[in-house]
C-alpha cells in the first residue's frame, strides 16, 4: 500500500492535475493521496498560498478580502472547468472568503489552497475527502505527532481510498494551524506512518534528489539511494526537494520515501531508506549542498582550554541576544562561532561588547561573507583519503578554506569559504568526487 503526496507544481492547474489523476489510477496501491495548494503555472505566476496571504493582508487593512479573493475564485473555478467536473464550487469559495474575513490569524487563509485542491481532487477521483483539521493536532505551534498518528489511524480505518489536504491541522481550541512552508511533506509522512504504508511516494517536478545544485553544476547526477540521515544533512544545507522534518514520522518504522516526478512517472526517482538498506556499491560521496550568508566570530585567548565554563559564557551571550548558532569549531586557544547573517544583523557590536566583557578575550575577529558547503556520504567513514581529496580539490581551484567542521558520525565534512568562491568550490568538489566511485 502506498501513500502519495503531490506538490504544488503537480497540482498547479487542470492539466497537471489530470497527470496526477493518471498517476494515481495507474497503481491501485496508491490509496491515500496528500496534496499541496496549486503552485506556479509559469515563472511569472503566483503560488495560491502567496495569493491567500495577500487576501489576509487585504482583510487586515480593509476589513475584507473582496478584491484579492477574486484571484483565488478564478483559479479554482478554472481548475474545476478544466477537469470537466460537475461541481458547483462557488458556495465553498464563498465560505472560504467569509472564513478569511472573520479570521484573526493568517493560518486559516494559508491553508485553504490545500483544502480546496483536496476537495476537488477527491470529487474527481471519487475518493473520500478527509480534512486534516480533525486529524493533525498542534500544541501551540508544536506538532503533537503521536496524538495525530492515533487520530489519522482511527479516521482512515475502513477507508479504502482518500484525499487529504497537506500543510495544516488544528490546535487545542480547533483553530487552523499550519506547518512551515513545504509542510505538506510532513502531512504525507504522518499518513504513511499511521497506515503502515509500504512506501511513501513524494511526487514533485524533478526526477529525484540531485548530487548538487543544477544552478551551479551542469547536469548533476541523480542520487539513486539516500539514507534518512544523508537526506537530513543535505536538506538542512539547502537541498530543497523534501522538507527536512518529513523524515521523522517514517524513519523510526523504516518506511522508505520515494521521490518521483509527476511529469516523468516512469523514472525510478530517488529512494530514501535506512542505512541498512543502502546498496553496498553506493558511491563515497552522496551529495553536495551549501548555503550563503554566514558570519564567523573567531575568539582567541591563551589557556582557554583550562578555563572552566568558557564555552558556556560565549554561548550564553548569544542566548541572551536570541541568536542561534550553526557550528562551533575550536582549538586549544581558539574558538569560532558560525552564525547566520540574518540572526546577528543589527546586533554585532552589542554581541562583541558582551563577549569581551564576559570572557576577556585576547582577540576577537569577525569575518562576514561566508558560505558553508557540506559534502555528505555514508561511505566517507570507510574510504581513506576522502578529506584529502576534498581539500586538494579546493586547493587546486584556488579556494581558501575559512573553516572546517566534521561531526563524530563522519557523515559529512563542512567547509566555510568566502562567498565569492562558493560556486567555484562546489564545482571543484563535485568534479573531483565523480572520480571516486
Amino acid at each position: 500500500m502506498k501513500v502519495c503526496k503531490f506538490g504544488g507544481t503537480s497540482m498547479a492547474n487542470g492539466e497537471t492535475i489530470s497527470r496526477v489523476i493518471d498517476v494515481i489510477k495507474s497503481d491501485p496501491q496508491r490509496k491515500y493521496i496528500v496534496v499541496s495548494a496549486p503552485g506556479k503555472r509559469n515563472k511569472a505566476d503566483v503560488k495560491v498560498t502567496d495569493a491567500l496571504y495577500a487576501c489576509f493582508n487585504e482583510k487586515t487593512e480593509k476589513g475584507n478580502c473582496t478584491q484579492s479573493f477574486e484571484v483565488i475564485r478564478k483559479r479554482f473555478k478554472d481548475i474545476v472547468s478544466a477537469l470537466d467536473l460537475d461541481f458547483d464550487i462557488d458556495p465553498v469559495l464563498d465560505e472560504v472568503k467569509a472564513g478569511i474575513d472573520n479570521s484573526v490569524s493568517s493560518d486559516y487563509a494559508a491553508s485553504r489552497g490545500e483544502y480546496l485542491n483536496a476537495l476537488i481532487l477527491a470529487k474527481k477521483l471519487g475518493f473520500e475527502f478527509i480534512d486534516t483539521q480533525n486529524i493533525v493536532k498542534f500544541n501551540g505551534e508544536k506538532l503533537q505527532m503521536h496524538y495525530s498518528l492515533d487520530l489519522i489511524k482511527q479516521k482512515l480505518d475502513g477507508v479504502e481510498y482518500a484525499v487529504i489536504p497537506g500543510f495544516y491541522g488544528s490546535n487545542q481550541d480547533g483553530r487552523i494551524t499550519t506547518f512551515s512552508r513545504g509542510g505538506s511533506d510532513i502531512t504525507g509522512a504522518l499518513v504513511a506512518r499511521a497506515v503502515g504504508a509500504d512506501v511513501y511516494e513524494n511526487w514533485t517536478d524533478v526526477d529525484g534528489f540531485l548530487t548538487a545544485d543544477p544552478r551551479i553544476v551542469d547536469n548533476p547526477e541523480i542520487i539513486d539511494y539516500l539514507s534518512y540521515r544523508e537526506l537530513r544533512e543535505l536538506a538542512y544545507m539547502g537541498a530543497e526537494v523534501l522538507h527536512p522534518e518529513s523524515i521523522f514520522p517514517v524513519r523510526s518504522v523504516g518506511i522508505p520515501i520515494n521521490i518521483k516526478n509527476t511529469f516523468n512517472p516512469s523514472n525510478k526517482g530517488t529512494m530514501i531508506v535506512a542505512e541498512k538498506n543502502l546498496p553496498k556499491e553506493k558511491k563515497v560521496i552522496t551529495g553536495i549542498a551549501g548555503k550563503k550568508g554566514f558570519t564567523i566570530i573567531n575568539i582567541e585567548k591563551d589557556m582557554m582550554n583550562s578555563e572552566i565554563g568558557f564555552g558556556r559564557k560565549v554561548l550564553s551571550v548569544l542566548e541572551f541576544e536570541g541568536i542561534s548558532f550553526e557550528h562551533v569549531p575550536s582549538g586549544i586557544d581558539t574558538l569560532s562561532v558560525v552564525i547566520r547573517d540574518e540572526y546577528i544583523a543589527g546586533k554585532m557590536q552589542k554581541v562583541l561588547a558582551a563577549l569581551q566583557e564576559s570572557i576577556n578575550a585576547d582577540n576577537i575577529e569577525i569575518h562576514s561573507g561566508l558560505s558553508l558547503i557540506a559534502t555528505v556520504g555514508h561511505n566517507m567513514t570507510s574510504r581513506q583519503g576522502t578529506a584529502a581529496m576534498l581539500f586538494t580539490a579546493l586547493a587546486d581551484a584556488n579556494v581558501n578554506i575559512r573553516m572546517i567542521d566534521q561531526g563524530s558520525s563522519e557523515l559529512n565534512i563542512i567547509v566555510g569559504v568566502d562567498t565569492f568562491d562558493y560556486e567555484r568550490a562546489v564545482n571543484a568538489i563535485y568534479q573531483t568526487s565523480l572520480n571516486r566511485a
